[in-house]
């Protein structure tokens, strides 16, 4: 059987990712097995998940995905796993729209049939927490869930712990079964949110982390871990190779969808511009994913990559660009110090690093491809190329040849007949 929870939030910013870190340090020092999944679109809390697991951290949306699609992700990557983490998006009940909307963890919890830890910042809090916690209590109830412990965030000390524990358990709610001191580690941030884990050592979270393992062990919900249901692919990529670059410039990949490549037949080399290789030759369809190319400019613009990447797209063969893979199809990149570094220059547009948020949603193409957009750059010098993507909101990106090329992150599977038309 497998014990599983979902850990949300009460806001972005109460402490989700460093909670959920310092449990599964908490967990791997007892030598037990588990596997962490992370709700929502985002790319770089899995990359912390799996610093401290070892394995990779799967991405659950019910926006994106879907609930089926959830649903067996879950059970897909937990096989002969005792334990499994989720770990939300933004406040519990926040998603594309709405109150507790697709996209968001309380609809996730729903989907999944999983309880819910919430995670609460108690700093300059004591009695207030009180009907803080009955409230979302109260809605994760209607939205078909419900919250099974308290993770207290911030706290000033043990006393402190003791006074929210009492009150909690005076009032009948949730019990308070960890808690993580107020001077422990921070994760370091920068534009797009947390740094990457191998920017830095992850920091150890256990000498501040006080934990009672008997709670623990009754907010996690036992659920059947239904035999794996294979799925029938219909091998739509048989026989082709697919290049990705893949580096700290383009590190922005969705684990499932290089197993949907693989899944679908397709052959997956990887290669880095960052580390001046070529593209491989025998390639039939190249995929440049999202990333930092902004912090590496200088040597990117000395990488001996671009002659490939001309070759490749001259060929009239296949690439799709996402975000700041597509910022090294461009003629140049300027960084947040407002130095300019020349990029492949097989399309002529400039990319400008700017210190605000430029655009932020998922996005849903016309012929039923989903996916994301977070980006803090804008593109110029586009006006004499045609957009390559029909959505009714963000980037339409651009096309040329057989090039598509935007802002978009996309989620292979959610148009499985779609994305194999983009790379053939």
């Amino acid at each position: 059987m497998l014990k599983t929870a979902l850990m949300v939030g009460t806001h972005s910013g109460c402490g989700k990712t460093t909670v959920m870190l310092a449990l599964l340090q908490y967990l791997k020092s007892k030598n037990l097995d588990v596997t962490a999944f992370k709700a929502g679109p985002d790319y770089l809390d899995p990359l912390w998940h799996q610093a401290v697991t070892g394995k990779p951290s799967y991405n659950l949306d019910t926006q994106m995905m879907g609930a089926e699609a959830c649903q067996l992700q879950l059970r897909k990557q937990s096989q002969d796993v005792p334990i499994a983490l989720i770990e939300g998006v933004m406040g519990m009940f926040d998603g594309r729209s709405g109150v507790g909307e697709p996209g968001s963890s309380v609809d996730l919890a729903r989907v999944l049939d999983v309880p819910v830890i919430l995670i609460v910042d108690i700093r300059g809090m004591a009695g207030s927490v009180i009907p803080l916690v009955s409230g979302f209590c109260d809605y994760a109830k209607k939205h078909g869930t419900h919250i099974s412990g308290i993770i207290a965030n911030r706290v000033g000390s043990e006393h402190h712990a003791n006074i929210v524990r009492d009150l909690l358990a005076a009032h009948k709610l949730p019990p308070l079964f960890a808690w993580l001191e107020k001077n422990s580690p921070e994760l370091p941030e920068r534009h797009l949110g947390l740094k990457r884990p191998e920017e830095g050592d992850v920091p150890d979270f256990l000498p501040f982390f006080h934990l009672d393992d008997h709670i623990l062990s009754e907010a996690l919900a036992e659920v059947a871990n239904k035999k794996q249901v294979e799925i029938e692919h219909p091998k739509l990529l048989k026989g082709k190779v697919i290049a990705v670059a893949k580096d700290p410039a383009c590190c922005f990949i969705y684990p499932a969808n290089i197993n949907w490549l693989k899944e679908e037949g397709a052959d997956v080399l990887f290669f880095s511009p960052l580390g001046n290789e070529p593209i491989p030759q025998n390639a039939d369809a190249l995929w440049l994913p999202g990333g930092y190319p902004e912090l590496y400019g200088q040597a990117l613009s000395r990488s001996k990559s671009w002659p490939s990447f001309h070759e490749f797209i001259n060929a009239d063969k296949p690439v799709l660009a996402e975000c700041g893979g597509a910022m090294l199809l461009g003629k140049e990149l300027v960084d947040l110090d407002g130095k300019s570094w020349p990029m492949a220059g097989v399309l002529p547009y400039t990319s400008v690093m700017e210190k605000r948020l430029m655009s932020l949603g998922y996005r849903d193409e016309e012929n039923g491809m989903k996916g994301h957009e977070f980006h803090y750059s804008r593109r110029e010098n586009v006006q004499d190329l045609e957009p390559c993507f029909h959505v009714q909101a963000g980037d339409k990106g651009v096309k040329f040849k057989k090039v598509r090329a935007s802002y978009i992150h996309w989620y292979f599977s959610s148009a499985p007949e779609e994305m194999v038309k983009w790379l053939l």
